[in-house]
């Protein structure tokens, strides 16, 4: 422990250390990950949890958690709750934590940075974490779209008056992804042919059974909408994929926001979708001294802003922001997550950093598997990780375009290879 604590202290003066190495050195007082899981992606509305509350979709991935890691749930000292829809967040995390086995010693809250919102609920587990004011937390992102209510209510007059950039916030994300299509020349049919790749992905991913090791089942009760009959189920898989999806058939499709334009249609956006994701995060010291098998490393994340009104571009300016930070590249980067809200900001970014397709998105993202707002910011992270694990890489990239023009992107290390 102490060369290690030497080591790191070395690397700290050393100017000649390149910034993939410094990244992935090891050492005590590193944020890690001990576990990462998620429920499968059920479809909004009509899916295995279209009946069920947020509070026990949460209260059940806690208890997999503990369940899962092993962990004496005394040691987890916070929760934090990604979540965009429901007002009552902060209530359901505490008395999901509560019900799920942790004692009222583990404190609880929840965030909402719309679709980065997961992954912000990390980076503040993390940073109390790196800063020495808790050992150890839990990360969780959920979303149950089945349950979302209206839209945002119209600001004040003088807000709206004072900014355009205000009263764009209040644009629908169809509007946005329209815009993106039309002011960066984003075709329909580049935008059927991306969502048809996601779509293969995902059903060989499926197929191969790459995605067992994220998914832990939810047992859940689904009502009849016909007879009100109560049926018990267990949730197992993904609904997204639709094995055979074809860039003919999508081509087919209608548009989808035809008050704004011609070329996001269902086929080629992110599902409406439910789920949940939970990472247990804690120093590397505490992982080693407790016997939790260390996944990765956490790096760091950032936040970027930009026009309300093209909000689908922000991962564009987050990722190099975020790769800066750390002396990187993306030639760096072994495994991207990026989120597919539309195929046409997804398209946009690939062209605009130069991604390698190969590296992005291998199983699929958010138009084949669906996008449960609060959760994608965790979800991306565990199936990043599966994915970093399954072809024995190390460097993850995730991020996410955000509502009301904002982008965020995460960095971790894979260590299990």
């Amino acid at each position: 422990m102490a060369a290690e604590r030497l080591n790191a202290i070395v690397s700290q003066l050393s100017p000649s250390k390149s910034g993939l190495s410094t990244i992935t050195q090891k050492n005590p007082d590193d944020v890690v990950i001990t576990l990462a899981i998620r429920t499968p992606l059920a479809k909004g509305f009509k899916g295995a949890f279209k009946d069920t509350q947020l509070d026990y979709l949460v209260y059940s991935l806690l208890k997999k958690v503990i369940e899962k890691s092993n962990i004496d749930p005394q040691m987890v000292e916070d929760i934090c709750l990604g979540n965009v829809n429901d007002p009552k967040a902060a209530y359901i995390v505490r008395a999901a934590a509560l019900a799920a086995g942790f004692p009222n010693t583990t404190a609880a809250s929840s965030v909402n940075r719309f679709c980065s919102s997961g992954l912000k609920a990390t980076q503040d587990i993390a940073n109390q974490i790196s800063l020495g004011n808790i050992d150890c937390g839990i990360a969780i992102g959920a979303e149950l779209m089945s349950a979302a209510g209206p839209g945002p209510q119209p600001f004040h007059e003088e807000i709206l008056n004072r900014s355009k950039d205000a009263a764009d916030c209040m644009q629908p994300m169809g509007q946005t992804s329209e815009n993106v299509g039309k002011d960066f020349d984003i075709s329909r049919k580049s935008q059927d042919r991306f969502a048809a790749e996601s779509y293969l992905r995902a059903e060989r991913a499926q197929k191969a059974g790459w995605f067992d090791d994220e998914i832990v089942p939810i047992a859940t009760t689904v009502k009849d909408p016909k007879t009100g009959q109560e049926v018990r189920v267990t949730a197992t898989k993904d609904e997204g994929p639709r094995w055979g999806t074809t860039y003919e058939s999508l081509s087919k499709i209608r548009p989808a926001f035809p008050d704004y334009g011609d070329r996001s249609t269902g086929g080629n956006s992110s599902q409406v979708t439910d789920g949940a994701a939970a990472l247990l995060l804690m120093k590397r010291s505490t992982a080693l001294a407790i016997n939790q098998p260390i996944l990765a490393k956490y790096v760091g994340a950032t936040v970027t802003g930009l026009a309300p009104r093209i909000m689908g571009i922000g991962p564009s300016l987050a990722i190099p922001k975020l790769l800066g930070k750390y002396n990187i590249s993306l030639a760096d980067v072994d495994i991207i997550e990026l989120n597919e809200a539309f195929a046409s900001m997804a398209v946009y970014c690939v062209e605009k950093l130069g991604i390698d397709a190969a590296k992005m998105n291998v199983r699929g993202g958010a138009i084949a598997l669906g996008h449960p707002l609060g959760a994608t910011g965790t979800r991306q992270v565990v199936t990043g990780l599966s994915e970093c694990r399954r072809q024995k890489k190390r460097v993850l990239l995730t991020s996410m375009c955000t509502g009301t023009g904002q982008g965020m992107a995460g960095l971790f290390v894979n260590e299990v290879l």
